[in-house]
């Protein structure tokens, strides 16, 4: 059974554009197959799927971008579709795709993935704007399984399912915080979940490391798991480097490329009028919750699990990048130790397990300071509500 993926529909209304589509995400999230299902749509043109891993076509490609009408059959009078996987291994992506653009737009319409956000930013320049179109593919959202797991409800609100209907989806929840959405990983038996993330986490994850020309990756992944271990706590860039015996240059540097292969975020704090009182250092979250279970090696049931907690809060994160810019996802937090754990616009959340641990007299200087806001308890019971 096919997994669909809800960016499809939104990339199929942009199918007939002008501008060129840029798929871009974590390697193994799904953005060949999205590619190939696109042009599964596009059967009333001629297309053409090129994967730019391959050496033969990546040196024909660099020579000129003209070269690509080397590739495809001629056709007249209509223009053609073609996919080109892993554009990042052009040498001048923004020249080829610039001058394609618009010298050949009304012949070719090119759909094209990217897998690490860090090579293209070296690589592509701002010539491009008004060109592209971008859309982030990450691993599966939880709605997404759902619909997989359960397609009756796919179109169905989540207010409206009977305790049933709700009772399987608390089934996938704990099969999302265990397990994470990579497509591969969800396809696969449970059994074998574990040993694809495995396969990920140092095939594919090496990749970005080598891409990214850093030498030491023993260090690039003690401090993945470092990471991984701390969810929904602040990074410390100077601590980090002291337990790492490197540079805090060396770990920012780190932490610029995880979060630009999409495998972890930092969300920076909230402040309006007591800007001398904020922590300033980030939160680390990660993209994928099977990734970072893997890194701590615990796929233990969530019951027993001393980390839930962050489980949880790290499942919110996740919710609330789907529905909101990563930008204006922000936590608030004092030199005092007051707390909350996430600010999206006017609405603040705060997320605990169980609605015992809710203390709301906690939370009474943060509602003193930003009385306009609304604040919101999240446990593993109204979780579903945020989908």
């Amino acid at each position: 059974m096919i997994i669909k993926r809800s960016i499809l529909s939104k990339a199929i209304s942009q199918i007939e554009s002008d501008q060129f589509l840029l798929f871009v995400g974590p390697r193994q999230a799904g953005k060949t197959t999205i590619l190939k299902q696109l042009q599964m749509q596009s059967l009333h043109y001629q297309s053409t799927f090129i994967n730019l891993e391959d050496r033969e076509f990546l040196t024909l490609l660099n020579e000129s971008p003209k070269n690509l009408f080397k590739l495809i059959p001629p056709v007249r009078n209509q223009r053609q579709f073609v996919f080109l996987d892993e554009i990042q291994y052009l040498d001048n992506p923004t020249n080829f795709l610039k001058l394609l653009f618009d010298d050949y737009r009304d012949k070719v319409k090119l759909i094209v993935s990217g897998s690490s956000a860090f090579y293209l930013d070296k690589k592509f320049h701002d010539s491009l704007v008004g060109r592209k179109i971008i859309f982030q593919v990450n691993t599966l959202s939880l709605r997404e399984l759902f619909a997989y797991r359960h397609p009756e409800i796919r179109n169905k609100s989540i207010k409206n399912l009977s305790l049933v209907q709700k009772d399987l989806l608390s089934d996938c929840l704990y099969e999302y915080l265990m397990y994470g959405g990579y497509p591969r990983v969800v396809l696969a038996p449970l059994e074998e979940k574990a040993e694809i993330l495995r396969d990920i986490t140092y095939s594919y994850v090496k990749k970005d490391v080598y891409e990214a020309n850093i030498r030491n990756d023993l260090i690039f992944y003690q401090l993945l798991k470092i990471l991984a271990s701390q969810i929904g706590n602040l990074v410390n860039a100077s601590e980090l480097a002291n337990t790492l015996e490197v540079s805090k240059t060396a770990i920012n540097n780190y932490l610029y490329i995880m979060q630009k292969s999409f495998h972890i975020n930092l969300i920076p704090p909230f402040f309006k009028t007591i800007r001398k009182e904020i922590i300033k250092m980030p939160k680390v979250y990660f993209h994928d919750l099977g990734l970072r279970n893997f890194l701590t090696n615990n796929f233990s049931p969530l019951i027993s699990r001393a980390d839930r907690g962050q489980l949880l809060e790290n499942l919110v994160f996740r919710l609330l990048q789907e529905n909101n810019p990563i930008e204006d996802i922000k936590f608030w937090r004092t030199i005092s130790g007051n707390e909350v754990d996430f600010v999206v616009n006017n609405v603040a959340y705060e997320v605990k397990i169980s609605q015992k641990q809710i203390r709301k007299s906690k939370y009474k200087l943060f509602q003193q300071k930003y009385p306009e806001m609304k604040l919101q308890f999240i446990n593993a019971h109204n979780i579903l509500d945020l989908i």
